[in-house]
């Protein structure tokens, strides 16, 4: 392989399909083996594809289905890159889940759900991450552009991601002496099958007003930042970057 990131390897969890697929693909021809991570048995068939996509860009590719709300899987996920590839150069973190709900109406379940998949496993991910990445390695977590919002019905979402913030800033610090940058990147909302459930679409126009050329974040909008941050980027860590066409800012 060449590419700026030949005989690199990746991990990218939630890799199988919308942005996770695409930043998958973007680094395999960039050179990087990558493991493909899916949530569930419903994602199989979009993890496969994604898949055959990073061997057909000339890499080497293996899937992994677990909950990574679950820390134990998120070791078993780093055991698996470490066992297929001999080392992992790059962990990428692409897992949400949104909700738009009142704060009198949800649930403790729904509080658990948002706070177990936006905070708990980005954590254990950084963690594991910060064990097993080799030197000079490069973690990106995938947040929302929603913390630098002031606005309604998004308290579990954006609150379950605004921690995510500093254990990066706490991560930054601590992995620095190996040479291994931590960031997040901050999409607006985004043209994926996640965001219109949330939404009338009377809101969706409004999204779409606030950023520039009157339209939503693309996920190719964010895939090259991502690959930036992973190659050329490597002095800038602890950051969380919004990209976002001026939606938020701050």
């Amino acid at each position: 392989m060449t590419g700026k990131l030949a005989g690199k390897s990746a991990i990218v969890a939630a890799g199988a399909k919308n942005l996770g697929g695409l930043i998958s693909t973007t680094l395999a021809t960039a050179g990087a083996n990558v493991l493909v991570h899916y949530n569930s048995a419903s994602s199989e068939t979009d993890a496969d594809k994604t898949v055959a996509a990073v061997r057909a860009a000339g890499a080497e590719a293996v899937a992994f289905q677990a909950d990574l709300t679950v820390p134990a899987n998120v070791t078993r996920m780093f055991d698996t890159g470490i066992e297929a590839f001999g080392s992992v150069d790059i962990a990428v973190n692409t897992v949400g889940k949104v909700l738009r709900k009142p704060i009198v109406e949800t649930t403790e379940s729904e509080y658990d759900s948002m706070f177990d998949i936006n905070a708990k496993a980005a954590y254990f991910f950084l963690q594991e991450a910060g064990k097993r990445l080799a030197d000079g390695g490069r973690i990106v977590t995938v947040v929302t552009s929603l913390l630098a919002a002031f606005t309604d019905g998004y308290s579990t979402y954006a609150g379950a991601k605004s921690p995510v913030e500093h254990f990066t800033r706490a991560a930054a610090k601590e992995f620095a002496t190996r040479g291994i940058s931590v960031n997040n990147v901050a999409p607006g909302p985004m043209d994926t099958p996640f965001f219109y459930p949330q939404e009338t679409p009377e809101r969706v126009e409004f999204h779409k007003s606030q950023a520039m050329g009157g339209r939503l974040t693309e996920i190719e909008d964010i895939a090259p930042l991502v690959e930036f941050l992973v190659t050329d980027g490597g002095w800038i860590t602890g950051q969380t970057i919004f990209a976002n066409g001026g939606y938020t800012t701050r």
